[in-house]
């Protein structure tokens, strides 16, 4: 009973002593409220202030983001891609398969995007060691598969001599009958590769897709937080950054069944 008695012996059972002295780990929300509870049970525990085993929660939650950086939202990590190496990584792979030589185009996504706009400039930068390759334009759109595929079409009739499309992200990819062109006749590198897009690997259209591990975006942050609040340990950087894995029609078949993994099939 004395657990839940202030001092020992003496007054009523009071239930959050009680809680206290049961507990194995004990926070306030805010750091403000952590420090106000240490002053109010310095006594019930006998310790000073700064010695009373009551934590705080930076105004009650840890914020880990993934794929898309929130800096406003502070964060104490973020998980996913690096867009600086995105844009070089799919440039080159472009130029690699076109011989460095050509017209291309970018598939830009949301102009309002700051990964995406990162993206498209470095695609653009990277561009720049190849002379022989020139760049028709980047391109926006909404992003919904349907007018990602409307606007491959648009440019695609506006630039018959296209020989190239560096896609920033996979969105027409989520549709049938998106790449009309003979495969083979113009080299495609895309951003991701979930299921429906491994399709026109198979068929020749697009020659490599550079796969974000979408997996290990909820995985990743779920363990990043465990680590903070349960084992009070915090990630060496901010920035923790997932590499693109390329797939091609030469490991389609392997990293397909990675989905059947990820997905309990």
């Amino acid at each position: 009973a004395d657990f839940g008695r202030e001092r020992q012996g003496d007054g009523p059972i009071c239930m959050t002593v009680l809680a206290l002295r049961m507990a194995e780990r004990i926070n306030g929300v805010a750091k403000l409220h952590g420090r106000v509870s240490r002053e109010m049970w310095a006594e019930t525990y006998g310790l000073p202030v700064d010695k009373v085993p009551i934590g705080s929660v930076t105004n009650g939650v840890h914020v880990a983001t993934f794929d898309s950086d929130a800096p406003m939202s502070k964060r104490f990590v973020t998980y996913g891609i690096d867009d600086i190496e995105c844009g070089r990584q799919l440039m080159d792979e472009l130029a690699k398969l076109m011989g460095g030589k050509g017209a291309i185009a970018i598939l830009a996504g949301n102009q309002n995007a700051p990964n995406l706009q990162i993206r498209t400039h470095v695609v653009r930068e990277a561009a720049a060691k190849y002379p022989g390759i020139s760049i028709r334009g980047g391109y926006y759109h909404k992003e919904t598969p349907q007018d990602a595929a409307a606007k491959v079409e648009q440019v695609m009739q506006a630039n018959p001599d296209l020989a190239g499309w560096a896609m920033i992200g996979g969105w027409p990819l989520f549709t049938d009958n998106a790449l009309k062109w003979t495969p083979g006749s113009v080299k495609c590198v895309s951003v991701d590769a979930l299921t429906p897009p491994l399709a026109y690997l198979r068929s020749g259209h697009g020659p490599v897709l550079l796969a974000q591990q979408c997996y290990e975006w909820g995985k990743r942050s779920v363990e990043l937080i465990v680590d903070r609040i349960v084992l009070k340990k915090n990630p060496p950087s901010q920035r923790e950054v997932s590499a693109l894995i390329p797939v091609s029609r030469e490991n389609v078949d392997a990293f397909e069944k990675n989905w059947d993994v990820w997905l309990r099939k």
